[in-house]
């Protein structure tokens, strides 16, 4: 593999597979920031593009590139999380984050690609699951840049106020804001054996029909909510309550020919996914308090499995 050169000199650029390397970090900030791949991808590859118009001189003047990355990485995302609030109040229906499968089942929505790059995969942790990403919705872009790259990424309070465009001390009340959100919609932690538990017995009740069976293993004042982005049908509002999730559940797989539900990582949890000849279609998300689920997130947009399937 040959290294592209610098425009305008001879040679390669010795610190271009050090700038490539920080890929996969710049994805992984990116794509919390903005709870969606494709526009994660869309940031980063904006950061790159700025970088390779910079002069070779200008290059040399930066002491440390990868934080340099980073920095105009987060000025992007900061730019779009404030257009994705217009974006998203023409969406039809409902908009939940872009669920992610594990690496290890990631699949590249690119053509001709049988895996995805391996620097593309956003590492799995507590600050990936489908429930924080939606709390992190709930919050202004300031709040949400000033948490993650302070709780998340370990930045100071002074480096995220050069990016913010705001003192430290305003920086860290926004930080401040966010924790106690994320802290306010947090339960007591059920293990990721019992929820895989819990989520086993909603697709067996699931796939035989059995509506006391649903009713059971969920919350009385459950939330189901779905995303189809007017690409694939989706319920445009959240649905409320035990009986009407259960009953919701089973028409679909009475309406569904030839479904088959698999149980995959979800964002780091347990979760659900549906498939129709080989192509999902469904890419559901719980979250579980003590042995009842809580809250389901359904993912339906086809533009948003594209990791989960090569249809």
């Amino acid at each position: 593999m040959t290294t592209p050169s610098e425009p305008g000199h001879g040679g390669p650029d010795p610190g271009l597979s050090a700038i490539m390397s920080e890929r996969v970090r710049l994805i992984n900030l990116a794509y919390r920031m903005l709870g969606s791949l494709a526009d994660a991808e869309d940031a980063v590859q904006e950061t790159y593009a700025r970088w390779y118009t910079m002069s070779q001189r200008q290059k040399e003047e930066i002491e440390a590139p990868g934080a340099w990355l980073m920095k105009v990485t987060s000025r992007i995302c900061l730019d779009l999380l404030g257009s994705a609030r217009t974006r998203r109040e023409n969406y039809v229906g409902e908009w939940i984050p872009e669920p992610l499968p594990e690496p290890a089942e990631w699949i590249s929505g690119r053509p001709n690609d049988a895996t995805a790059d391996p620097a593309d995969r956003v590492t799995l942790d507590e600050s990936i699951n489908m429930a924080f990403l939606v709390v992190l919705e709930s919050m202004t872009p300031a709040e949400r840049v000033a948490f993650i790259l302070h709780d998340v990424f370990r930045y100071s309070y002074a480096d995220i106020a050069e990016i913010a465009g705001r003192t430290p001390a305003a920086c860290r009340q926004l930080a401040f804001s966010a924790r106690r959100r994320i802290h306010a919609s947090q339960a007591p932690a059920t293990s990721t054996a019992e929820q895989a538990g819990i989520v086993r017995a909603f697709k067996k009740a699931w796939e035989a029909k059995d509506i006391h069976a649903l009713i059971g293993l969920l919350d009385p004042h459950a939330t189901s909510i779905g995303d189809g982005g007017g690409l694939a049908s989706a319920a445009l509002r959240p649905l409320e309550g035990a009986e009407r999730i259960a009953r919701a559940y089973i028409d679909v797989v009475r309406m569904a020919t030839g479904m088959t539900i698999l149980q995959r990582t979800v964002n780091g949890r347990p979760g659900l996914v549906a498939q129709q000849g080989g192509i999902t279609v469904t890419v559901c998300a719980f979250h579980i308090v003590g042995d009842r689920i809580t809250h389901i997130w359904a993912v339906r947009n086809p533009e948003k499995l594209r990791p989960w399937t090569r249809g």
